[in-house]
């Protein structure tokens, strides 16, 4: 097994490898900016280094700080995390390349499922069905109104490098393609640093269904059934549970053997997403694959009893595959509710602050992961995510009433977040009959924050004497 891991992350994901690493009986070194030397990573980690200041681009995307750090310490490996540097695959290369242990796929791999547009075409030469649209890269407008005209409108712009939602913009018809070409360029510019772009068709009212994969060096890969993440916002997701109720067990069977087959195209190794569409007529289509492990790993943690970021490690040690396909069992249902430093009253503006009290919900079938505690100060320079409320239950209707309970007995005060609208969508009749898409936040906000103002109102009535 590896002795001394760097963890190049922070947060909640860099507390979460700290205790499977503890468990393992592995040292741990976080690496912290000086917005975060108060955080718990940096007090549980076995040591901990600052290595710059708090924007992300001298600190957490600091890779000759990072790899020195890792170098000064004596670590044998590096664990990304997500976010940040977890798709970087210079990054991957260097850590390689200094000596180190990369907790991840090679950078050979990240480049050829980094660049969407590439994945596509390794996903479609391997018989993964993909939606219609375009070889590689679209170079111009004209190119894409050519495209769209044979695929057919609505169609979706995607940043090749790009994730999280960003780089991707609509358009129904000729007259705004140009419009949304330039702003997906832009943006995909800004974010990753890569304004190549390429066409789908938008495949209207889908769910959004990924799958887990694990795989070693052994040759070994396997899948670890689904996630249905289509409870989203400005395509970030919100929701995430599994199994998806839109599966039967044959297109389950289906999906997953796709989702392997795409890996296993890849030369894969370690864990990663394959990602989907589902149409309401039931064909699926690959999107893309994420090429570490994602917010949203505890959910499949949940159903299925293997601790993904453990089997990172013993994979990133030489080790097989700690299960087989056929071992492999779902037990139960999951449902994670992502809660955030963020106000959906004013269109979901994040909300940095100091967390001046906390009370987390426990319970038979309740898992919390967060990085929050009384007094702890939320920085405004990264991600707004402030916990991960996860439950478990036999059945999913058993789940949905568990996460209602979970999320009445949250507490965190200081700053506004998104828990009264999460504990809103538990009681919404759409989504407790699983009959939602990714559509469903776009047709329902505007009454589930006008249910969320009533209730409030109900509240401060009930507490005026």
């Amino acid at each position: 097994m590896l002795k001394r891991v760097l963890i190049a992350n922070r947060g909640e994901i860099a507390l979460r490898i700290i205790r499977a690493c503890r468990e393992l009986d592995i040292e741990t070194v976080a690496v912290w900016s000086e917005a975060d030397e108060s955080s718990l990573a940096a007090q549980l980690a076995t040591r901990s280094l600052c290595i710059g200041p708090a924007r992300a681009a001298d600190s957490y995307l600091n890779q000759d700080a990072i790899l020195s750090a890792a170098l000064a310490t004596h670590c044998d490996a590096i664990h990304p995390g997500y976010g940040f540097l977890s798709e970087n695959p210079d990054f991957a290369d260097r850590c390689i390349q200094s000596g180190l242990k990369y907790i991840g796929p090679s950078g050979d791999v990240i480049r050829k499922l980094g660049s969407k547009s590439a994945a596509r075409t390794l996903a479609q030469n391997a018989g993964v069905p993909v939606v219609p649209g375009s070889d590689g890269a679209v170079k111009n407008v004209r190119q894409a109104k050519a495209l769209a005209q044979q695929v057919g409108y609505p169609v979706l712009l995607k940043a090749s490098a790009g994730g999280g939602g960003r780089g991707m913009r609509q358009a129904s018809g000729p007259e705004d393609l140009e419009r949304a070409f330039q702003e997906a360029r832009a943006e995909a510019v800004a974010c990753f640093g890569d304004g190549e772009l390429y066409l789908e068709k938008l495949v209207l009212s889908p769910r959004h269904i990924e799958f887990q994969i694990m795989a070693d060096q052994h040759g070994h890969v396997v899948h670890l059934g689904e996630r249905d993440c289509s409870i989203q916002r400005r395509r970030q997701k919100l929701v995430e549970e599994s199994p998806s109720k839109a599966l039967t067990p044959a297109l389950r069977e289906e999906m997953g053997r796709a989702a392997r087959t795409a890996a296993q195209a890849a030369g894969y190794v370690g864990a990663g997403t394959v990602e989907f569409v589902l149409s309401p007529d039931g064909q699926f289509y690959f999107i893309e694959m994420n090429t570490r492990i994602q917010v949203e790993h505890p959910v499949t943690e949940l159903v299925t009893g293997v601790d993904l970021v453990k089997e990172q490690l013993r994979v990133a040690s030489g080790l097989p595959l700690s299960f087989t396909q056929d071992a492999l069992k779902v037990s139960g249902h999951a449902i994670e509710c992502r809660i955030n430093a963020e106000d959906p009253e004013r269109d979901f503006l994040p909300c940095p602050g100091t967390t001046t009290f906390l009370h987390l919900p426990g319970g038979p079938g309740v898992r919390v992961d967060t990085a929050l505690y009384t007094g702890y100060e939320v920085p405004p320079y990264y991600d707004s995510l402030a916990a991960k409320v996860l439950v478990h239950a036999p059945t999913r209707l058993e789940a949905i009433r568990r996460m209602r309970r979970a999320l009445e007995e949250l507490i965190i005060e200081g700053y506004p977040t998104n828990a009264s609208l999460a504990h809103l969508i538990m009681h919404d009749p759409e989504f407790v009959r699983g009959q939602y898409d990714t559509s469903f936040l776009d047709k329902n906000l505007d009454r589930l924050l006008e249910l969320a103002r009533t209730c409030d109102r109900l509240m401060d009535e009930e507490e005026t004497p």
